[in-house]
């Protein structure tokens, strides 16, 4: 699989851009004051799915703060990136011998084998993605049967209200978010082969939608 930077070998445009800011942006990220990934963070711990004994891909891993969690508690961990800034940032973080991280484009096939996994995790990272259901096709082909799957992002109804990421770049262009709704969501995952468990909101506010959306979701099993 072509690695995200290589633009030659056929990254959109405005997925490039996206890349492009997310590079930039690594060195600040963790230390700049950020409330939805602070709230994704701490509800890690609450609503993972199991993890002991299990190899865990944390699609969209940045620079592998919830790595920091994850890897202590599974048998091994795939973090998957298509930003190299950020990728620099978790491996330097979390050299262990039982994590790995990869360059990839995640709307793109990944460089993992099939069934290969038992938990794909995805958090803040879906909004930048125009088409959910590639993803998720991509996410149910590594996954065993019986696998889990987590999803942390920002909750539809703020990204309608105005309040997704914003990337600065050069120019002063801003790259942000794509809105894809509650359906979106459900009926990207129905396609793919999951049945749903659990949907929740987070993160209320007063006059203004929930922060983050999560969504537990499963492969049948054999």
């Amino acid at each position: 699989m072509a690695p995200a930077g290589d633009k030659k070998k056929g990254l959109p445009e405005e997925l490039e851009a996206i890349r492009e800011a997310y590079d930039r942006w690594s060195a600040q990220y963790d230390e700049q004051e950020n409330a939805t990934r602070d709230l994704d963070e701490r509800l890690l711990p609450q609503l993972a799915p199991p993890l002991d004994g299990r190899v865990v891909v944390e699609a969209g891993c940045g620079t592998g703060k919830n790595s920091r969690w994850l890897a202590p508690r599974c048998a091994r961990l795939i973090g998957l990136d298509f930003s190299a800034g950020m990728l620099r940032l978790a491996r330097r973080r979390l050299p262990d011998r039982h994590v790995y991280y990869l360059q990839a484009d995640l709307t793109a096939p990944w460089p993992l084998a099939a069934a290969s996994a038992d938990v794909v995790l995805f958090n803040l990272v879906l909004e930048h993605v125009p088409v959910l259901a590639p993803v998720f096709e991509q996410a149910a082909r590594v996954l065993r049967p019986g696998g889990r799957l987590y999803v942390s992002e920002y909750h539809p109804a703020r990204l309608a209200y105005g309040r997704g990421a914003t990337i600065a770049g050069e120019g002063g262009v801003v790259f942000g978010s794509y809105l894809n709704t509650e359906a979106d969501y459900l009926a990207a995952l129905a396609a793919a082969g999951f049945e749903l468990e659990r949907f929740a909101g987070w993160g209320e506010e007063p006059g203004r939608p929930p922060r983050l959306l999560t969504l537990h979701a499963s492969l049948p099993g054999v």
